[in-house]
């Protein structure tokens, strides 16, 4: 991701969940490190090269293995990436996960502009609905489906036919396919109403976590 920040093309698959597994385990037999003190080092820098390099650059996109983006989109695509799979290492290691509200709000570029390419086409086909996200205590975004194509904008649509209220740490690693979203239902961390609230329970399925 700093190379693709300084404007170096990167192929990494094309987005696609099998297309990301057989390009990581290309990367992995191509890369011998497995000891955690050094690999810490070098997120820890990579991570900064990402970041220095999408300050010191242009307004320009870059193209990524989930389309183009801005790099502002990118950087928010780098802490996604790394809160996703810190949540998997602290699980492992039965330790506290960093995913908390405030990085949540900050992993919302990347998660909006990534839902158009992530849509399950055959779940979606032709589906129609107007969707109001709503992060307890935070942002509020519209996901509208027209025959299956889903477009995603950062206000709400004047007349949602659902309404999905949802605790910020919970859409975050729902999104991500961490969590189940009918467990989460039922332990009250997503609410729903308008005038088809039955459609709540149908949105997780309309995505595909690469």
């Amino acid at each position: 991701m700093a190379d693709l920040a300084a404007g170096r093309e990167r192929g990494y698959g094309d987005g696609t969940p099998q297309s990301l597994a057989a390009a990581n385990e290309r990367a992995l037999a191509a890369f011998g490190e497995r000891a955690a003190e050094p690999l810490a080092g070098m997120i820890v820098a990579h991570a900064d090269a990402c970041l220095t390099a999408a300050d010191g650059a242009g307004a320009g996109s870059v193209v990524t293995p989930l389309g183009p983006m801005s790099r502002a989109v990118l950087v928010s695509y780098l802490l996604t990436h790394m809160l996703g799979h810190g949540y998997d290492l602290a699980r492992a290691l039965g330790r506290r996960h960093m995913v908390d509200r405030e990085r949540v709000a900050l992993s919302l570029p990347f998660l909006m502009t990534a839902m158009p390419r992530v849509t399950d086409a055959a779940t979606a086909a032709g589906f129609t609905a107007r969707y109001t996200i709503r992060l307890w205590g935070g942002a509020r975004f519209g996901v509208t489906f027209t025959d299956g194509t889903v477009t995603v904008t950062p206000r709400p649509p004047a007349r949602p036919d659902c309404t999905i209220a949802i605790e910020p740490v919970t859409f975050f690693l729902m999104a991500l396919g961490r969590i189940d979203p009918h467990g989460a239902m039922a332990r009250g961390r997503v609410l729903a109403w308008g005038r088809r609230p039955w459609l709540a329970p149908r949105f997780p399925a309309l995505f595909t976590a690469p």
